[in-house]
């Protein structure tokens, strides 16, 4: 076996084709999404690794997070998989193992703790990365079948549903193509939100302008009153799923439009017109915290899955402080 360690040294021929065959492939493990965080050295270093034995058999892509004040950079510094690794489905322990160690050596110096953040079940493969230095933590996420309208409309809560065909009544609209102008006024939505709700660190405007023109991004927005209220920005693995990344609206400011239900509802038709079988929501919290996105989520009619997270810790003190960190900033 081989192990690969640069983006140079990785047939991108033999990439693509394991994420069109491998059952946890997502677009975050793609080299689209390689070129796309490539693409904004100012937030991100990408990293990509494989195992390679006549071909691609296993394959981790994450980036760096990045801050332009050196000193944040130094506390807050993550490597983050979005999606999990990439495994062929007959993947060994063996190869596991060898990968994710080796995503350990790399990125030991580098980031205060590296993690995977699952969409799709390694629960076979737990024990090959607990062996190579990762922990599990439990981790819930929805997924949605969007094979059809039929079938969302069908698994939609009743509330929701009320909530949907109101605001459509009364004339909130769907934009499928906004303009550059609207998608600065999603973001302030986005960051509202983030700033007095999420309150977690927000990508800048130019994030959202990269996912807005890039091929697999998809941005829907709603508007009312010809005012952008909401949206949610999604990412597109051709033909196997749709990815909700960022979701947010103006909830309770109208009587009778609630953007964010709209939004999301909307993604979920694009799902389904465009042969995409299964919306996925990217995360519900911890199965032992209430978690009021959790409830919002889980009246779309998905299914409540268990795929967690695999974590390594590097520097235990700075991880610390940072979780110390988040806890202050989120009680302001």
């Amino acid at each position: 076996m081989n192990v690969l360690t640069t983006y140079d040294s990785i047939d991108k021929a033999g990439w693509a084709a394991l994420v069109a065959h491998s059952q946890t492939a997502t677009w975050f493990q793609s080299p689209e999404a390689y070129d796309f965080f490539r693409a904004q050295p100012e937030l991100f270093t990408p990293f990509v690794f494989a195992v390679e034995n006549g071909e691609i058999r296993t394959l981790c892509m994450g980036y760096i997070t990045l801050e332009t004040n050196a000193v944040k950079h130094f506390f807050t510094r993550r490597a983050i998989i979005i999606g999990g690794p990439l495994l062929a489905d007959d993947a060994t322990s063996e190869e596991v193992v060898l990968l994710m160690s080796t995503v350990r050596k790399q990125l030991k110096n580098k980031a205060i703790y590296i993690e995977t953040r699952n969409f799709n079940d390694y629960s076979r493969w737990r024990a090959a990365f607990e062996q190579a230095g990762f922990a599990y933590e439990p981790h819930l996420n929805f997924h949605v079948d969007t094979n059809s309208p039929e079938i969302i409309d069908a698994r939609l809560s009743k509330n929701r549903k009320r909530d949907i065909l109101t605001s459509l009544r009364d004339g909130a609209v769907v934009i499928e193509q906004p303009s550059h102008a609207q998608l600065i006024d999603f973001y302030r939505i986005v960051k509202k939100l983030y700033s007095t709700k999420v309150k977690t660190p927000l990508f800048p405007l130019s994030f959202f302008e990269h996912l807005y023109k890039h091929p697999s991004g998809r941005i829907l927005l709603v508007e009312f009153s010809g005012k952008i209220v909401g949206g949610v920005a999604t990412v597109e693995l051709k033909s196997r799923c749709l990815y909700e990344w960022f979701v947010a609206g103006e909830d309770g400011m109208y009587k009778h439009i609630f953007p964010s239900s709209v939004a999301t509802y909307a993604g979920l038709k694009y799902a389904a017109e465009h042969h995409l079988p299964r919306f996925d929501m990217m995360g519900a919290g911890t199965p032992d915290s209430a978690y009021g996105v959790r409830d919002f989520k889980a009246r779309f009619g998905g299914k409540e899955v268990e795929h967690g997270r695999f974590k390594y810790i590097s520097n235990q003190l700075l991880y610390k402080l940072g979780e110390w960190g988040v806890k202050i900033l989120k009680k302001k």
